[in-house]
């Protein structure tokens, strides 16, 4: 049976190059892993005040979060950081105190970017806050990725044969990885 990944992309445009490579982790992931985006960017700031009257958006978020096996961060680069709608999901996802959705969730990072180091710098950032709230982060292979638009078909196929042996290798290990701490 699939495992179930909670989605995490951090760009909220419709053609981000992010959304984009998900697309293409995903294909290479065939049957063994079933994708469900989290839909961060419907998420209202976090307010404290809001658990009075739990937003729909996150209740699903917190529904969605919680009954996944694991969690694929996606990140651009913003700033040498990671962009601030993550910053705002990993705040809600640790709330209400004492419901932390994010503890003991196999979890890994990626992301890609056209410059040469791909989203290097973020993914330190979001590694390290993921490991804060107690997600179990797989460090290694790191997947830096430059974004190089003939690499992939537009069904979502990687198309360049080193990209695709690379991403291939960090997807099983992502699965191995969920399938030892899940």
């Amino acid at each position: 049976m699939a495992k179930t990944v909670a989605v995490m992309i951090g760009s909220l445009r419709k053609e981000s190059i992010n959304r984009k490579y998900t697309k293409a982790l995903e294909k290479l992931a065939g049957d063994r892993l079933q994708f469900h985006e989290l839909h961060i960017g419907d998420l209202p700031h976090y307010n404290d005040d809001l658990w009075d009257n739990i937003p729909e958006a996150v209740a699903r978020f917190k529904d969605r979060l919680n009954n996944s096996d694991a969690v694929l961060a996606i990140t651009p680069e913003y700033n040498r950081s990671y962009p601030g709608v993550i910053k705002n999901a990993i705040d809600w996802g640790t709330r209400p105190y004492g419901q932390n959705s994010w503890a003991a969730k196999p979890a890994t990072v990626t992301g890609t970017s056209p410059g040469a180091v791909g989203t290097a710098v973020a993914q330190a950032h979001l590694r390290s806050d993921l490991i804060s709230v107690g997600a179990i982060v797989m460090t290694m292979p790191e997947a830096y990725i430059q974004w190089k638009p003939d690499a992939y078909a537009p069904d979502g196929s990687v198309t360049d044969e080193s990209t695709r042996n690379f991403l291939q290798g960090f997807v099983d290990r992502f699965i191995a990885w969920i399938d030892k701490h899940g």
